[in-house]
């Protein structure tokens, strides 16, 4: 029962930091959304900094594991780019709640060490994903900072869904994304 009444917290705290677009939630009030008690949160996890790790952890290993799928069909540097870039918008990414939770755990990452170690592992390998793939496209400074680009535009479309300013459909937010990809790819031919 553990694993199960876990994976319905974590679920519960991603519901619950979405519905009310702040990490002010209690753990009773994820405790009820899982339908236990908030005694029983406690014991599974400790306390809220915790249980809001767990979802950090658990988006951060479906958005893992969206993007190896995706990779593992691509079979050219640019497929490899777009492969991300999918992954980053795919639906289970995109989705109302998930993008106020990762927005959620930027914040959390100012205070916590955890956090931010987690945030800064899915940086690093977000950049050095892009970065791989373009270094095969063009030059090495270039693939920085179209790497750079790339990076700072998925977290920007985030940032406006979750604050519903100019919010995209997850295959609008690829168009504008390719877009920028085919830009810096023809900017490149062109020298």
């Amino acid at each position: 029962m553990e694993p199960i009444r876990r994976s319905a917290l974590v679920e519960a705290t991603i519901h619950e930091v979405g519905l009310r677009g702040t990490l002010d939630v209690t753990v009773s009030q994820i405790a009820k959304r899982a339908g236990m008690s908030s005694a029983l949160a406690h014991h599974y996890f400790g306390g809220k900094e915790q249980i809001f790790t767990a979802a950090m952890r658990h988006i951060l290993g479906l958005y893992g594991a969206e993007v190896r799928g995706a990779l593992s069909m691509a079979k050219t540097p640019r497929e490899r780019v777009e492969a991300i870039i999918r992954a980053s918008f795919a639906r289970t990414q995109f989705r109302n709640e998930t993008v106020a939770a990762w927005l959620n755990f930027y914040v959390q990452a100012l205070k916590s060490d955890e956090a931010s170690r987690l945030l800064h592992i899915y940086q690093r390998r977000l950049r050095s994903n892009l970065n791989h793939a373009l270094r095969q496209m063009m030059p090495a400074a270039e693939a920085r900072l179209v790497t750079r680009g790339l990076a700072a535009m998925i977290d920007g479309l985030y940032l406006r869904q979750a604050l519903r300013r100019d919010p995209l459909a997850g295959d609008a937010a690829i168009d504008v994304m390719l877009s920028y990809l085919d830009s810096a790819l023809s900017k490149e031919s062109a020298e």
